[in-house]
């Protein structure tokens, strides 16, 4: 099997411990994650070969996270060592009726300052089947954007399948370019995309037609004929029930098809943070290795689910732990 290759930034995760407050914190817990980099870091722990690209300043911090992906299977080897500081984030989980709560300090990271000539794509995807990206990478700099911009050039001159998740982020684009300018170039080149009626209306100023009885099959299918190389457009749907308690189902369209997987309730969430790539990850997985879509948007769903029971940001399960999901084996019975 060829490569999944992930292109983004990595940050420290700082986080107290349980359900504490920031004010009641006496320590924080110090993980790893990132958008992209979750998802290779998933592909990985299901048996993927999975490499992801980034920039981590040259200190001991840098060293640190690419030696936690390193120690879940990810190929760090095309990592470029420049730049002052590693980005961070800081995450206090809620419960019940209070939201969980993120504090970013990013801005002049290592990350954001990279430089797009540093990457030789062609080398870096030569043994890769698949690129994947997130609508973070190119809302951080211009230059991240550029580095972007050349990897999916890169990608389609190899014919390498691209996927994004679109993942309009508001607050991140201030370097004085839209969101609605750069992205539609990006997009352009993608084959398989995570997109929401929020996102579509937010980044392309698509919505649902008038009288449509699905909006996100009116959405897709305005997608699809805007950027004619994309061939399927996914996402979920959250039920948030409380910060302690969701529901969650995943919807496909590919043109022909509107696909739709059962709901999962997920009751307690132990930590949602990364769920939507490890969605990502297991349509990914279900798409290299199962016969149809429904599998593979099925799998995804799965995937997501069980996350939400996982500290951290990355998933870590397995292939059959998700297949149980699947297979409805939901009630988290025991296993001796």
């Amino acid at each position: 099997m060829k490569q999944v290759v992930t292109f983004g930034e990595i940050m420290m995760r700082l986080s107290p411990p349980l359900n504490y407050r920031f004010a009641q914190a006496q320590s924080l817990e110090i993980t790893y994650g990132g958008g992209d980099a979750n998802v290779g870091a998933s592909l990985a722990g299901l048996g993927v070969p999975a490499a992801h690209v980034t920039c981590f300043p040259n200190n001991d911090l840098g060293r640190a996270a690419a030696q936690q992906f390193r120690a879940l299977g990810v190929n760090m080897d095309a990592t470029v060592y420049q730049g002052d500081r590693l980005g961070l984030y800081f995450l206090e989980v809620g419960a019940g009726m209070r939201p969980s709560k993120v504090v970013y300090d990013r801005a002049n990271s290592a990350f954001a300052h990279l430089d797009p000539a540093a990457f030789n794509w062609d080398e870096i995807l030569k043994n890769a089947g698949w690129l994947h990206w997130t609508g973070i990478t190119p809302a951080i700099s211009a230059t991240t954007a550029e580095a972007t911009r050349q990897a999916i050039a890169a990608a389609r001159r190899l014919g390498i399948t691209v996927s994004a998740d679109v993942n309009y982020r508001r607050n991140l684009w201030q370097y004085g370019q839209t969101a609605q300018n750069v992205m539609s170039e990006l997009v352009q080149g993608c084959d398989v995309v995570v997109c929401s009626e929020n996102d579509a209306e937010d980044l392309f100023g698509i919505v649902p037609e008038p009288g449509t009885d699905n909006k996100f099959v009116s959405v897709a299918r305005q997608v699809m004929a805007r950027f004619p190389q994309i061939k399927q457009v996914i996402t979920t749907r959250r039920k948030t029930h409380s910060a302690s308690h969701n529901g969650l189902k995943g919807i496909y369209y590919d043109g022909k098809q509107f696909l739709e997987t059962v709901t999962y309730d997920i009751n307690p969430i132990v930590d949602r943070i990364g769920g939507g790539d490890a969605f990502m990850a297991g349509f990914i997985y279900g798409a290299l290795n199962y016969d149809n879509p429904q599998q593979a948007l099925t799998f995804g769903v799965a995937a997501s689910a069980l996350k939400h029971t996982v500290h951290g940001d990355i998933n870590l399960v397995t292939v059959a732990e998700v297949e149980e999901i699947m297979k409805g084996n939901t009630s988290g019975r025991l296993l001796r």
